[in-house]
């Protein structure tokens, strides 16, 4: 099984931290905001890691290398910059990441999620991580009823950029600039995307202050 870092982004919010450094190697608690993750998908046996590259992108390259410092191997999709927003990055990985189902993990968020190696039933094209809805969230982004992820319905929840995609998701899609979130709404009108509430340690790191306040 493989997993995908997103890494690409520019971090506008984060500036001026981002200006210098890519938003994945700020760190917490002493250490690269993607060292949780690459250790994290290790320790659940996936070691093969795709990550894209966007705004100072060789800094990332630099850092992690081939991944072997942390158990892993990592291959390179290369976006250039403006990156290619989350579907797009996505399917031009596609090559790189394979034929089966696998995890995607937005690169500047921090949390404790135990990944797995589950297989998506079939005819399922997502499952999604979902979280309660943080305070600078508290809207929400969909609704999960029966295991199944609803673009309408009551007690929204906030997507936590944690999911298991199958290619098959991006079936019929053009290579260029376009984002994950149409698509997804597309598979739930098919009922085919199911979700999971994850209660946590789980943060956005969005902004300085919320990165300063995980110490």
């Amino acid at each position: 099984m493989k997993a995908m870092i997103l890494a690409a982004g520019r971090g506008e919010r984060l500036r001026p931290l981002t200006d210098t450094v890519p938003k994945p190697l700020l760190c917490v608690r002493g250490r690269p905001l993607i060292e949780f993750h690459v250790e994290a998908l290790c320790r659940a046996g996936i070691h093969e890691l795709v990550v894209n590259l966007g705004w100072l992108g060789v800094q990332l390259r630099e850092h992690l290398g081939d991944g072997s410092r942390l158990g892993a191997s990592v291959a390179y999709s290369e976006e250039g910059y403006p990156p290619l927003e989350t579907g797009g990055g996505i399917h031009r990985a596609l090559g790189l990441l394979g034929p089966e189902p696998f995890w995607v993990v937005n690169g500047d968020v921090f949390c404790d999620f135990v990944f797995d190696q589950r297989q998506l039933p079939p005819d399922i094209l997502a499952h999604l991580v979902l979280v309660p809805n943080p305070p600078q969230h508290p809207q929400g982004d969909f609704a999960l009823s029966g295991g199944r992820v609803r673009d309408e319905g009551a007690d929204r929840l906030t997507f936590s950029g944690i999911s298991l995609l199958h290619p098959a998701l991006f079936a019929g899609c053009a290579p260029g600039r376009f984002p994950l979130a149409p698509l997804l709404r597309a598979a739930m009108a098919r009922d085919a995307v199911t979700g999971e509430l994850f209660t946590g340690a789980w943060n956005d790191v969005g902004t300085p202050e919320r990165l300063a306040g995980l110490g």
